[in-house]
């Protein structure tokens, strides 16, 4: 064979070797390729999110982002900082409000502590009751029927409590509705059981409320305006009447407003009130029903705050 025939056939045989090798290393490539309809693999590994919204999957070689229903950021502000896997140091509140009812009139009246924060928030909360009211709430009338209470357990959304000594029976009902109104306030208990007595809630003992409840503010409390007040009632029509007095029981405001229900069921209700003063003093927000009748102020409930000045 001639020396031009040999090179002729080796060239061939180069090229063709070569397209095969192209050949293979493309089928490889190609299979080796995600599909865009197919698994995308293993996401790179990132903290699961506390809150139980998905992780969605994300391409080879970018990380893996949290869905989420909050709205995008707008332009110019920063991104929120990723979920946390576990507790952070210092993320739980310094201090815990803690809702009290005691005993007015013959009626339950609520009121409100501020404490250290504390996993026995139950226990917290029946101390606190046992102590009894501050100067300004005893001043207005409030006290506690309570010399001594104590939770044995929490369990299935009920409370179990023990009321040490034998209570008067004119206000055996009170004393418990003092506890199970206060201790229905936190998620974990939704009844209270007295011994070996059927567990009770709040509607079992709702009869020992006024017909109108303040909840904001309490007293004690310094507002300034406009104040809004809140709280239930179960009056005529609805119809919740609110008004501002200084220290000398001069009138500065009035307003009303409806409650979610009334005549004979008890709704809730939220009005705000605004007023003019021009220094700071002790006043008084009253709330309570039109009289039908003659127009007088009727179920009237005071509360005792101070009154910030306007100027």
């Amino acid at each position: 064979m001639s020396r031009h025939s040999v090179g002729t056939t080796a060239r061939w045989r180069f090229r063709h070797r070569s397209a095969w090798v192209v050949a293979v290393v493309l089928v490889l490539a190609v299979g080796c390729a995600p599909s865009r309809s197919g698994s995308l693999g293993p996401a790179p590994s990132v903290p699961a999110p506390t809150t139980g919204v998905p992780t969605t999957a994300a391409a080879p070689g970018r990380p893996a982002t949290v869905a989420s229903s909050a709205a995008t950021p707008a332009a110019g502000t920063s991104a929120p900082p990723p979920p946390s896997t576990g507790p952070v140091a210092g993320s739980r509140p310094a201090n815990l409000t803690l809702e009290l009812w005691y005993v007015r009139d013959g009626r339950l009246a609520p009121t409100r502590r501020t404490r250290p924060t504390t996993v026995a928030t139950s226990r917290l909360a029946l101390a606190e009751l046992v102590a009894g009211p501050n100067p300004a709430e005893a001043g207005a009338g409030l006290v506690t029927l309570l010399p001594a209470a104590e939770v044995s357990r929490i369990e299935a959304g009920v409370a179990t409590v023990r009321l040490p000594g034998a209570p008067d029976p004119g206000t055996a009902r009170l004393r418990e509705a003092q506890v199970v109104y206060t201790l229905t306030q936190f998620p974990t208990v939704r009844q209270v059981a007295f011994g070996a007595a059927a567990p009770a809630g709040r509607v079992d003992y709702a009869d020992l409320l006024p017909a109108i409840v303040v909840t904001h503010p309490v007293i004690g409390d310094r507002v300034t305006s406009p104040v809004t007040v809140s709280g239930s009632a179960d009056v005529f029509e609805a119809t919740v009447s609110v008004r501002v007095r200084d220290a000398t029981g001069r009138q500065l405001a009035t307003a009303f407003t409806t409650a979610t229900c009334g005549t004979g069921c008890r709704g809730g209700y939220r009005v705000t009130v605004g007023y003019r003063l021009d220094r700071e003093q002790p006043g008084t927000l009253e709330a309570y029903e039109v009289s039908a009748v003659d127009g007088s102020p009727i179920k009237l409930i005071s509360v005792p705050v101070t009154l910030a000045a306007t100027r």
